[in-house]
């Protein structure tokens, strides 16, 4: 069914828009760290915010997250370069208008073809190849993109997947241009968005400037934004609280910290936020001692969540399982799902009891110690929980020492499975489980990097996936997501929270609390000084 709601939508946002620009101040580069020195500038065959952050204010998607609703969901989703969708009657067909007169940063103008050329790419029917291709796993109920002239596609799917939506509406789903090649695009890229590509300096700093042809008229206000890269965070606040950053990497202040840069920066605003990301275990299958399902058992029972959350977070973490825990979560487990769960429950001397029973049936104990290299991304996030997680580990006879593995290195490293034991951070770039389950559990995802494979259970990922009705689907992923606790198939320690500082003359940028990927088109953003 047509939805000509949403032209009045866009046209009345359009307006609010230009009215609101009379108050705004035009000029000045915004100056945010970058936490780690990215791969490469494609959002397409990248996982990491290091790219995403920076890269899509140069790209447009057809739909967006309204970037000043703090909380994703069906209902904050706008056009961007579609001006209008439509659903068929019997939910496979998605039909997008496209927005006319846009220009790729080139000069080429934008066509239905881009559309179509970007999710060919994404499925693997064109004969350029993606690098890598993380969210393949998105777009596996994607039959086909059909053109009808320069200004209309229409996504055409195998089933039902009102989701689909959603996913079209991430930072991690640009349109890319057709002319430009997949190899151009890692380290000279072209989007259609209020900010252009200068450089990429690898281990130095990323900058883009103003697209003075955008296609919303008097956007962007900010000349510029560059990003220098720093990846020792205690150098990169210390430099934000001497006022040479106008706002810290986001989400990058732990709520130990908060307090810290809150005395020596007392006028920096900062906001703490669920960030839809979990710390959890990767154990790889096909390794020795992890191909044993009760030794993975026993690992997921050595957890104790709470001290980590009162570690790290100051007691302001959530456990969960797979999906992001109420109420900053819609589709999250209950706590009272979770204490008959492999190692949630609050008596974990009880639980390390058995784990260690489980350790001495493998043939390990006191006097003979399982030796693990725990592999883990080199940045803070990941060091300082992968400390706490061997101090815990020793309580059921498992000695872990650390492999250190830097952020260019780290994906390709654990999408080959060059990997035995890790320590994860999984951000979901959507709250909806369709991302969550097909990306990282669904058997053959690229980002399945444990090796998990229920066939029956991805019977059930589709079941939920073709479900309209809220309270029907929900209750479906807490039955699937309670399976994979229970499978172990990437165990959950806890879902964190962070800050994220800015200087109070930055305006127009709202922080986002159920996605770190979505918020950063910056088209709005402004300098009051």
């Amino acid at each position: 069914m047509l939805r000509p709601f949403l032209v009045i939508a866009a046209a009345a946002w359009l307006i609010v828009g230009a009215q609101a620009a009379l108050a705004q101040k035009t000029g000045g580069i915004l100056k945010i760290y970058n936490r780690d020195s990215p791969p490469s500038m494609s959002i397409l065959e990248e996982s990491t915010l290091s790219t995403v952050l920076p890269m899509m204010g140069v790209f447009n998607n057809l739909v967006v997250y309204d970037q000043h609703v703090a909380q994703n969901s069906e209902r904050s989703i706008q056009p961007e370069l579609a001006t209008s969708w439509s659903w068929s009657e019997e939910g496979t067909r998605l039909t997008f208008e496209l927005r006319k007169g846009v220009r790729w940063h080139d000069g080429k103008p934008f066509t239905a073809r881009d559309v179509k050329c970007t999710w060919d790419r994404l499925t693997g029917k064109t004969s350029e190849k993606l690098r890598i291709n993380p969210r393949r796993s998105w777009y596996g109920n994607l039959e086909e993109v059909e053109t009808n002239g320069d200004y209309e596609a229409t996504f055409v799917l195998k089933r039902p997947q009102p989701a689909l939506l959603a996913l079209l509406a991430s930072g991690f789903a640009p349109v890319y241009p057709c002319h430009v090649s997949l190899r151009d695009m890692r380290t000279q890229p072209i989007g259609t968005g209020p900010f252009k590509f200068v450089e990429f300096r690898p281990n130095e700093s990323i900058r883009v400037t103003r697209n003075p042809d955008y296609w919303r008229r008097g956007r962007p206000y900010l000349d510029g934004v560059e990003y220098t890269i720093i990846p020792n965070r205690s150098t990169a606040l210390l430099t934000f609280e001497a006022g040479k950053f106008d706002m810290t990497w986001p989400y990058d202040v732990p709520v130990p910290l908060l307090k810290e840069v809150q005395s020596e920066a007392p006028q920096a605003i900062c906001e703490t936020a669920p960030l839809n990301a979990s710390r959890n275990l990767i154990m790889n299958r096909d390794a020795p001692p992890f191909g044993d399902p009760e030794v993975r058992r026993a690992i997921a029972l050595s957890l104790d969540r709470k001290a980590f959350i009162d570690i790290l977070d100051v007691g302001q973490g959530d456990i969960g399982g797979a999906m992001l825990p109420p109420p900053g979560g819609v589709w999250g487990l209950p706590p009272e799902q979770l204490t008959d769960l492999p190692g949630y429950a609050p008596d974990v001397e009880k639980s390390r009891a058995e784990a260690r029973g489980i350790i001495a049936r493998a043939g390990y104990g006191p006097d003979k110690r399982l030796q693990v290299k725990l592999t883990i991304r080199n940045i803070p996030i990941i060091r300082d929980p992968a400390i706490i997680l061997i101090d815990q580990l020793k309580t059921i006879y498992v000695d872990a020492e650390l492999d250190l593995v830097e952020s260019v290195n780290w994906y390709p490293k654990v999408f080959r499975k060059d990997y035995t034991f890790g320590l994860n951070m999984t951000a979901s770039a959507i709250d909806d489980p369709d991302q969550q389950f097909f990306e990282n559990y669904a058997c053959g995802a690229e980002r399945n990097i444990t090796g998990y494979c229920n066939p029956e259970l991805e019977k059930e990922f589709a079941r939920q996936s073709i479900e309209a009705d809220r309270e029907k689907r929900k209750k479906l992923v807490w039955k699937i997501d309670r399976k994979l606790q229970e499978d172990g198939a990437r165990p959950i320690i806890f879902h964190y929270r962070a800050a994220s500082c800015r200087w109070p003359y930055v305006k127009g940028l709202t922080i986002m609390v159920n996605s770190i990927y979505n918020g950063w088109r910056f088209e709005d953003v402004w300098l009051d000084r």
